[in-house]
């Protein structure tokens, strides 16, 4: 009998953020949201105001100094 748990030594799946919210698309606008999570931070008010000023100094390129 193996006393192997192999689900044990994988992250649990909500721990891990999906590419899909990581990763800008090519071809859309970055919107604040992207580079709340982009940022690894939560999206809260106070994070949304800190990426509309960040996209208004920066343009899209924000996003791509964070990513990669």
């Amino acid at each position: 009998m193996s006393t192997s748990q192999p689900h044990a030594s994988r992250p649990p799946e909500d721990r891990t953020t999906p590419d899909r919210l990581l990763h800008a698309r090519t071809g859309t606008d970055v919107s604040p949201e992207d580079l709340v999570l982009a940022s690894g931070k939560d999206l809260t008010p106070r994070n949304l105001e800190w990426a509309k000023r960040k996209l208004a100094a920066e343009g899209p390129a924000a996003l791509e100094k964070l990513l990669p």
